[in-house]
């Protein structure tokens, strides 16, 4: 599903004009960006929370020349689903009609 199939969704339950949610929806990636930038994690309760996750400083090979690199300490944005959002997937009819059989 895209950003635009989303803010058509929310606009067809909502009934509010798709302007008005494609600008809330903008705002709302924009605050995110922006938090998680400034160091804050953003918790949405019973959905998860989007959080700064640390990498350590690691030594990387670069094959093609054989020669070592050394990837300095950084912080890379990630998402982890609530227990409530997590149980919802697990018990989803139609995922489990999507998995494969074996």
């Amino acid at each position: 599903m895209t950003k635009a199939e989303v803010i058509t969704k929310i606009s067809d339950k909502t009934g509010i004009q798709k302007d008005d949610v494609t600008q809330t929806v903008e705002a709302f990636f924009k605050v995110v960006k922006e938090s998680m930038a400034e160091g804050e994690n953003i918790y949405v309760r019973g959905f998860g929370s989007f959080i700064n996750k640390k990498r350590a400083k690691k030594i990387a090979r670069n094959i093609s020349k054989n020669t070592a690199i050394v990837i300095d300490e950084h912080y890379i944005p990630a998402f982890k689903p609530s227990k409530v959002f997590v149980e919802k997937i697990k018990t989803s009819k139609k995922i489990k009609e999507l998995a494969p059989q074996d």
